[in-house]
């Protein structure tokens, strides 16, 4: 397993905004209203792994890590939020770009494209968050050879 470089959320990213945006733009009329904080939840998981990022990254660099097997969690769970984190941001933006040339003839869409905007900016510091709680497991000399690794490969 490697550590996710961003280019690999792009595939995610597009098929969220391609689902969304085909469901909004074809079955808008029939769906409820979005709550304005609908996409908050995924700040509240960019906050958490984002004080696991700096607690783990300090027990690294001090050696007080009892076992590598909260690490190996720690990066699956980055690397499972950061995916999420890309479909999310692209759903919204899907969202967006199929509401806004709807502002002016549905009212309804005003306080979607809110919710839109709030998921967008949640989505996108859960991206954030994950990939710095994987870079924060890496082992200080890991980060060299991985460095390594990607201009060779």
């Amino acid at each position: 397993m490697h550590f996710t470089r961003p280019r690999e959320l792009v595939v995610p990213g597009l098929i969220g905004l391609v689902l969304a945006y085909l469901a909004f733009e074809f079955a808008y009329g029939s769906m409820p209203r979005l709550p304005t904080p609908a996409g908050v939840t995924l700040l509240v998981l960019a906050v958490i792994e984002g004080v696991l990022a700096f607690s783990l990254r300090a027990r690294i660099r001090e050696g007080r890590l009892a076992g590598a097997i909260g690490v190996a969690r720690a990066v699956a769970l980055a690397k499972a939020s950061s995916l999420l984190g890309a479909l999310m941001a692209g759903a919204w933006l899907g969202v967006l770009v199929a509401l806004v040339p709807k502002l002016g003839q549905i009212t309804a869409a005003t306080g979607d494209v809110r919710s839109a905007i709030v998921g967008i900016i949640s989505a996108a510091a859960l991206v954030a968050a994950a990939l710095w709680l994987e870079h924060c497991c890496r082992t200080p000399d890991q980060g060299d050879q991985d460095r390594q690794n990607d201009r060779t490969g």
